[in-house]
């Protein structure tokens, strides 16, 4: 036959929209046209396919070939539609069983060589076929192998090389040992010896005994190729973050720290130069529970839109920690096909923005949405794409430009009208969105050497999630997602409770939005006592916890 049409998936932010690669070999002058709004990358497949083709030995058509990627309004992008499209030029030109391509999907980019490069977007393409046909197989790149076991149900063939999927729907003849092929060059095939990567196709123990027939949908998958809910690929547990009882001193600070972690609040530290603020916020993930399955799906599939995720790394917590210099589409995502930003990345994790102030204006004005809302909209002329965005911020700062300022030992030379433009550079509504705000003062050169270890991050962790338990047994939510008709409900504070905070209102001039973030940090420290309901002492910690700037 001369038509073929293969099954594959795009990319469209998180979601994989099916896509029909229909490759057809006609009379005329020989071309290898690519339709169907193809991005640069995909044009590009045109070499990559040719040379693969020759180099493993199979017959090139030396006529005019054109591949449709249906639907044609949808942007293709990547490499992901080179291995369709050299099987579906093999079974227009009867190299490989039309037949065969029933009951699968193909996705992965092709080498000079023919090997199968991974890709990136395999979770959500796994994810989608699962939910649209569960009976379809996918054929991927054999290092992307891991990444896909971790969607249940979801029926795989792993491949190293073009050879291998050509002889799993079973090819007529080994490769490199062919005559001409009816639509073929006209010429015979090549007898030298396939190159690397291409040779051992027929007596790979991976594919040796996999045929046509195991390609059906009835046929039940072989235990190499696939494993449904299998988290065997994903390695022993990796040890991601350093210890808290490595932190000499920072009693306070420890302390706030425990409550970001249980009620999923944001934090501010502002402290001088080397006070210990970095290696704070590097210990704080190590607070924090394992994900759950849900939690550990989504954050995965973000992670795999930008070929980040690892597999070994599945159920723990993402930690990013862009550079001050990161500009917006960096932060929030972006790009002509969007791709998830720093924010997206850090889904159901940790962002740790170091030396707050210095990040460009902009990028720090298009967190506030984000901290709200735990979601992003990047639109384009064209499209527009939604990411996930549900991250605790944690924050450090210098109090002022030289970074000295109330230092015991050193002397702030810094001006009063440069120490409050530089803490302008945070503008008010951004530092209402964060809950904590805590000073971090330097630990003194001889409390260094005589303190004791402290607690360690593990008896940390055991309270959070008891807190954290407590919390999800009594509203279903962290204390920090609660909004103003639970806060009502879950955060009743008693008469002298109210006048104290009314006060603290007045005094400070707050916002309705900081008074509501008292009250779920006061609800955390409730959880962490083990109370029930939020007692006066509990409101009086947590309006210590937002007076480290003149802003907040």
């Amino acid at each position: 036959m001369s038509l073929a049409v293969v099954r594959s998936r795009g990319l469209v932010a998180l979601n994989a929209p099916p896509v029909s690669v229909e490759t057809h070999v006609g009379t005329g002058l020989p071309a290898f046209h690519v339709v169907g709004l193809p991005e640069a990358e995909v044009r590009e497949s045109r070499e990559r396919v040719r040379a693969a083709l020759l180099h493993c030995g199979f017959d090139f058509p030396n006529r005019r070939i054109t591949v449709s990627l249906a639907p044609a309004d949808l942007p293709k992008a990547s490499g992901r539609f080179d291995l369709p499209i050299a099987l579906g030029i093999l079974a227009a030109t009867e190299q490989i069983p039309a037949s065969s391509l029933d009951g699968i999907e193909a996705v992965g980019e092709l080498s000079l060589s023919g090997e199968v490069r991974p890709i990136r977007g395999v979770l959500a393409m796994a994810l989608a076929l699962v939910r649209d046909a569960p009976a379809r197989r996918l054929l991927l790149p054999r290092d992307n192998q891991a990444e896909a076991r971790l969607v249940h149900g979801v029926d795989t063939l792993p491949l190293a090389t073009l050879a291998e999927a050509c002889v799993a729907l079973g090819a007529k003849a080994a490769a490199g040992k062919r005559g001409g092929r009816p639509g073929g060059s006209g010429r015979q095939a090549r007898r030298s010896v396939p190159a690397e990567g291409c040779d051992d196709a027929a007596t790979n123990p991976d594919v040796a005994d996999t045929d046509a027939a195991s390609l059906s949908p009835s046929a039940p998958p072989s235990p190499a190729a696939r494993a449904p809910g299998s988290r065997a690929d994903a390695g022993p547990p990796v040890v991601a973050f350093d210890d808290l009882a490595d932190v000499k001193g920072h009693l306070a600070a420890k302390r706030a720290l425990e409550i970001a972690a249980a009620g999923g609040h944001s934090l501010l530290m502002v402290g001088p130069p080397g006070a210990g603020k970095s290696m704070l916020a590097q210990r704080f993930g190590g607070l924090l529970p394992a994900l759950d399955e849900d939690e550990a799906m989504e954050s995965a599939t973000v992670l795999s839109l930008v070929g980040r995720f690892d597999p070994g790394r599945w159920k723990l917590r993402p930690y990013r920690a862009p550079h001050h210099t990161a500009s917006a589409a960096a932060m929030v995502g972006g790009g002509a096909g969007p791709l998830p930003g720093e924010i997206s990345l850090a889904h159901h994790g940790t962002l740790f923005l170091d030396e707050l102030p210095e990040f460009d204006r902009r990028v720090l004005e298009a967190l506030r949405e984000p901290l709200e809302t735990g979601k992003v909209t990047v639109s384009r002329a064209a499209r527009q794409a939604d990411f996930p965005a549900r991250f605790q911020l944690i924050a450090a700062m210098n109090p002022c430009p030289c970074g000295y300022l109330g230092h015991p030992k050193r002397t702030c030379r810094c001006t009063p009208e440069q120490v409050l433009r530089y803490q302008g550079r945070i503008s008010g509504p951004l530092m209402d969105r964060i809950d904590l705000q805590i000073d971090v003062a330097a630990v003194p050169e001889d409390d260094l050497l005589r303190l004791p270890t402290g607690e360690t991050s593990a008896t940390v962790a055991t309270r959070v999630v008891a807190a954290r338990a407590r919390a999800q047994a009594r509203q279903r939510m962290l204390n920090a997602r609660l909004d103003v008709a639970r806060l009502d409900r879950f955060c009743a504070i008693d008469d002298a409770s109210r006048s104290m905070l009314s006060a603290v209102i007045a005094r400070f001039g707050w916002s309705a939005r900081a008074a509501h973030r008292v009250l779920r940090i006061a609800r955390t420290i409730a959880d962490l006592a083990g109370a029930d309901v939020i007692l006066q002492a509990h409101l009086a910690e947590a309006v210590q916890y937002r007076r480290a700037l003149k802003a907040g």
